[in-house]
């Protein structure tokens, strides 16, 4: 029960960068204030709160596998920093082995999906292309869908849509 109560409301320290902990450690030494508080409403002031990069590193020194997930989480990022292939090819090879000699079930999955897709990975150090355009203009496409719910015809939605993608266009000009 006490492991259960260490890990509660850890989730997004153990998802963060160390870089990160350790910025939001310096912002609560410096007393940075992340809400106004209010009188109208009855808010308090809140700060931001410090020790959580000693809180991580707390927990993951406390928990074997949380150490593993750490270290294949620092290596992944190196990883993808690499410019070449070779270089990133070495880094995925030895995340692979390390996977492998955990011996968790969970591991050994995530090593088996990375030599499967190891050379699409490893492209990724020579043409660092993403498709997040293509995905932020397919939820634009939906959520004008969803509130486009009962027009007239397929016409109009298209005029809908070439509508929002011209007051972007605008935005972007001005």
């Amino acid at each position: 029960m006490a492991a259960a109560d260490a890990l509660k409301g850890s989730k997004y320290i153990l998802t963060s960068k160390r870089e990160t902990l350790s910025a939001k450690d310096q912002d609560a030494e410096e007393g940075k204030i992340i809400s106004r508080g209010s009188e109208l409403f009855k808010k308090q002031e809140v700060k931001q709160k410090g020790e959580q990069y000693h809180r991580y590193m707390e927990l993951i020194s406390q928990n074997r596998l949380l150490m593993d997930l750490d270290w294949v989480k620092s290596n992944l990022e190196q990883a993808y920093l690499k410019h070449t292939a070779a270089e990133m090819k070495l880094y995925i090879e030895e995340i692979i082995s390390y996977c492998e000699g955990t011996e968790n079930k969970h591991f050994i999955w995530f090593a088996k999906l990375l030599r499967n897709h190891i050379d699409g990975i490893i492209s990724h150090a020579e043409y660092p292309l993403s498709n997040g355009k293509v995905e932020g203009i397919n939820q634009k496409i939906k959520t004008i869908r969803r509130k486009s719910y009962g027009l007239p015809d397929d016409e109009y939605f298209f005029l809908k849509l070439f509508d929002a993608s011209r007051q972007k266009w605008k935005a972007q000009i001005e």
